[in-house]
Parts: structure tokens; C-alpha cells; sequence
């Protein structure tokens, strides 16, 4: 006897009910393995190299694998630009520009292509000339503060990528609170906000909340345009039947009591830099993205330039 149509919704998997009101991105760069998400996660191409050689067979290493991870999913794959270049914005444009006409070369459109670039100033002003100028289409990375997801608004690119576990770190690393319940935890606030603003001033740049360190985070965000999420914690929402409703909506973004506000440079510089947080994560993660950079240039040196080479 099949189950009454009543039971089989009492069973449906959080996952599964997330999916009703939020796009699931997987946050992975494993293409073998199945995730449950609708979209792709990232290549990682936050690395460049001094010498031509080795940066340009570091592009077409990793456009070859964000095309293989386009072979598995129907969506979109983010390629980093190099976190060096954070504070270039000419530099990240012609890099960015660079891997489009890589990924073009093997047969793959740049509309499922999101370049990511650091949500510095120079960033997010490259993102503003890659979109309107050439048609391509930008994900900005290392967002932990309103100032920058203002600034990305008004900059016109596709997609951010707050940060919330990373935010939810520095809190707890740097105040006498060491826990947070979902609603209150600074980095969900942080999204919450961001996504009120976007949907009250009728924004169109995607909120993509990113870095969960738990479930409950992500539930908290639930009606968030995109997510994207760890295979552990992908794996932790299937296994969860718990009834899920959306949290966030356009609809109720509208009763918030945002106001609109405008950032030029000075004033971008300024409301940024009164975020502790906010600054400190900005500068560590570019930090490492660029030891990550360093690292794979010392394997490509010596793949290509070995002890054979007199090297």
C-alpha cells in the first residue's frame, strides 16, 4: 500500500525543501562526486605566476578544470582571478579577460562562466568594467561587510558570496561570545541584511551565501536566492526531514527600515574600514589565496623547470 501523499511531505528531506525557494550551489571542487546540488562550485584559479610559461599553463590547467566540472553540472562554474592582483584593477580585468577567451577556445560560453574577484575597491570596480564592457558576468568574493555588497550593487555585477562562517569566526575567535543561536549568529545577520537591502531597492546582483560552518545557518537563510554549501553539511540537510519554511523573502524585505545609501571611493574606504571584522577578513583572505597562488607555482617550477633543466 503506498504512503499517503500527506506522509510522503512529512518525510521530504531539508535539502529538498530548501530547494522549493533557494538555488543549491555545491561549494566543492570534487567533479566526481554527487552532491545533490542544481549548480557548480568552484575552479580554483586564485593563481598566477611571474614568469609567462608558468602563468599561462596555470590558466589552461584550471579552465581545463572548470570545463571538466561543466561536463557534470547544467549551471555555472566561478574561476578566480589571482588574489594578487587584488588591488590592480586593470591587472584583474585583462586576467579575467584572459581566461574568458581560454574557456572560449574550449568551446565554452562565458555565460556559464562567473569570474571571481576580490571584493576589494579595485574589485569590485573591475567587476563593474567586465560586466558593462565586455559581458562578463562577475561573483565577488571575500564580502564579509555592508559596505562592499553596497558597492557591488551599485557596480551592477552578477553575483556576491558573503561570507558567513568566516564572520561567525571572527566573532567568536575575538569576543567572550562563543556560540550563537542560528538567527542570531553575526554572519546569518550579515546576509540577512544584505539580502534586505538588495530585494528593497530592486537590486539585481545575486546574494549567494557561503562558508556554513552548520545546518542551522544555512535553515536560517533559508529563501536566500543561492547557497552554497559543503557536501558534509549537503549530506547533513538530506538525512534532515525537519519542516522547513523560508526565512527570508522579497516580500517582507520591503517592511525593513534600510535606507538607501551611495559609495564613492572615500566613502566606500571609510564605512568599510570602521568594520573591524570586516578589514581583518578581507586581508587575511587575500593573504592566503595568495600563499595558495605561491604554492602552485613552486609545483608548476618544478614540473616544468626541473633538475633536468639545471634548475
Amino acid at each position: 500500500m503506498s504512503s499517503s501523499p500527506v506522509k510522503r511531505q512529512r518525510m521530504e528531506s531539508t535539502l529538498d525543501q530548501l530547494k522549493q525557494f533557494t538555488t543549491v550551489v555545491a561549494d566543492t571542487g570534487d567533479f566526481h562526486g554527487e552532491t545533490g546540488a542544481e549548480r557548480g562550485g568552484t575552479a580554483p584559479l586564485n593563481f598566477r605566476s611571474q614568469e609567462d610559461q608558468i602563468k599561462n599553463a596555470s590558466d589552461k590547467l584550471f579552465v581545463l578544470f572548470g570545463a571538466e566540472i561543466l561536463k557534470k553540472i547544467p549551471g555555472r562554474v566561478s574561476t578566480e582571478v589571482d588574489a594578487r592582483l587584488s588591488f590592480d584593477k586593470d591587472a584583474m580585468v585583462a586576467r579575467a579577460r584572459r581566461l574568458i577567451e581560454l574557456y572560449k577556445e574550449a568551446g565554452i560560453s562565458k555565460d556559464r562562466i562567473l569570474i571571481k574577484l576580490s571584493s576589494t575597491w579595485e574589485g569590485i570596480q573591475a567587476g563593474k568594467e567586465l560586466e558593462e564592457q565586455h559581458g562578463i558576468h562577475c561573483n565577488m568574493t571575500l564580502l564579509f561587510s555592508f559596505a562592499q555588497a553596497v558597492a557591488c550593487a551599485e557596480a551592477g555585477v552578477t553575483l556576491i558570496s558573503p561570507f558567513v562562517g568566516r564572520i561567525l569566526d571572527w566573532h567568536v575567535a575575538n569576543t567572550d561570545r562563543k556560540s550563537y543561536e542560528p538567527l542570531e549568529d553575526p554572519g546569518v545577520k550579515s546576509v540577512t541584511k544584505i539580502y534586505n537591502y538588495y530585494k528593497k531597492f530592486g537590486y539585481k546582483t545575486i546574494v549567494m551565501g557561503a562558508s556554513f560552518r552548520n545546518t542551522g545557518e544555512i535553515k536560517a537563510l533559508a529563501g536566500c536566492d543561492f547557497l552554497t554549501i559543503s557536501p558534509k553539511l549537503l549530506g547533513e540537510l538530506l538525512k534532515d526531514s525537519t519542516k522547513l519554511a523560508p526565512v527570508l523573502s522579497a516580500k517582507a524585505a520591503q517592511a525593513s527600515d534600510l535606507e538607501k545609501i551611495h559609495l564613492d571611493e572615500k566613502a566606500f574606504r571609510w564605512l568599510h574600514n570602521e568594520d573591524q571584522m570586516a578589514v581583518e577578513k578581507l586581508s587575511d583572505g587575500i593573504r592566503k589565496f595568495a600563499a595558495d597562488s605561491a604554492k602552485l607555482e613552486q609545483v608548476l617550477r618544478e614540473q616544468m623547470f626541473g633538475t633536468e633543466n639545471g634548475k
